[in-house]
C-alpha cells in the first residue's frame, strides 16, 4: 500500500491549538473500517470562499481546496489545489477557526458521505496524477476524477463530474442546499451560533437563503448554549455590535 507522504506534521504546524477548535491528530494510523471509506466537503470562509474536498486514504485525510466548489456538470472541470493531509477527526469539524489564525473564518460540513476508489491504492494513484472514485454522500453521488495538471510535484488538480446518472447540466447545486448536512445551518447561522464574522459568513450563503431567514427568522436553526456572535461594522465611527436572529 502506498500513499503521499502524510502532511499531517504540516496540518500542526501551521495550528495553535490552544486557540483554535480544529481537531489536534489522534489517529497515526487507521485501516479502512471494514473496507470504508469517508469523504468530506467543507464550505469555508476564510479570507476567500472555497469548500474543502477531502478523501480517507491510510490513516488521514487527502484534501483539495476548491474554489467555486464541486459541479454536478461533466462539462466543468473545477480547479482543485492539493492542501496538506488532515486528520481523520477533521471530518466532523464545523464551527469558527478564530480570526488571525490559519485559515481563520466559518466551516461548514456541507456534505460527506462514503466512497469507493476505482483503484484499491489510492496512495498510487495519488502518484500518478489521476484518481478515479464514486461518492455516495447526502448531495454529491456517482463517479467523480482528480486528475493533476502540470508535474508529479504539481499541487494544481482539476475535479471533474463523470458521466452518469447523479450527473446535471448547469451549475446550481451549491445554490439549491447551501445547508450544512449537520446541523442544516447556513454558514451565518453558524458564525452567530459560535462567535464567527456573521456578516462575512452571510456574505457567502445565497442571497435568497438570507432574504428567508430574514423574512422569516423562526425558520432559523439554532444550536444551544453558544455565545452570540459579535462583529465590528465596518461603517466609519460604528463600535461593537451584537446581531441577533431570532
Amino acid at each position: 500500500m502506498t500513499r503521499p507522504k502524510s502532511r499531517l506534521k504540516d496540518y500542526e504546524r501551521k495550528r495553535r491549538f490552544a486557540i483554535t477548535p480544529e481537531p489536534r491528530p489522534k489517529v497515526t494510523r487507521r485501516s479502512a473500517r471494514s473496507g470504508i471509506l469517508q469523504f468530506v466537503v467543507q464550505k469555508h470562509r476564510a479570507s476567500h470562499l472555497h469548500y474543502d474536498f477531502r478523501l480517507e486514504w491510510d490513516g488521514a485525510l487527502l484534501s483539495w481546496a476548491v474554489p467555486k466548489g464541486p459541479s454536478l456538470d461533466p462539462e466543468t472541470k473545477r480547479l482543485a489545489m492539493a492542501v496538506e493531509d488532515h486528520p481523520l477527526e477533521y471530518a466532523d469539524f464545523e464551527g469558527i477557526i478564530p480570526a488571525g489564525e490559519y485559515g481563520g473564518g466559518t466551516v461548514m460540513v456541507w456534505d460527506q458521505g462514503t466512497y469507493v476508489p476505482d483503484e484499491p491504492d489510492v496512495g498510487k494513484d495519488w502518484h500518478q496524477g489521476e484518481i478515479k472514485f464514486t461518492l455516495q454522500g447526502r448531495k454529491l453521488k456517482g463517479g467523480w476524477v482528480l486528475v493533476r495538471t502540470g508535474g508529479a510535484t504539481s499541487r494544481t488538480w482539476l475535479l471533474i463530474k463523470r458521466r452518469d446518472a447523479a450527473a446535471e447540466r448547469g451549475d446550481s447545486l451549491l445554490v439549491r442546499q447551501p445547508r450544512s448536512v449537520v446541523s442544516k445551518r447556513l454558514l451565518a447561522e453558524i458564525a452567530f451560533d459560535e462567535g464567527g464574522d456573521v456578516e462575512r459568513a452571510a456574505a457567502a450563503d445565497p442571497p435568497d437563503a438570507i432574504r428567508a431567514l430574514i423574512r422569516n427568522p423562526r425558520t432559523r436553526r439554532r444550536v444551544p448554549h453558544r455565545t452570540p456572535a459579535v462583529w465590528r461594522s465596518k461603517s466609519a465611527g460604528a463600535s461593537t455590535k451584537r446581531i441577533g436572529m431570532s
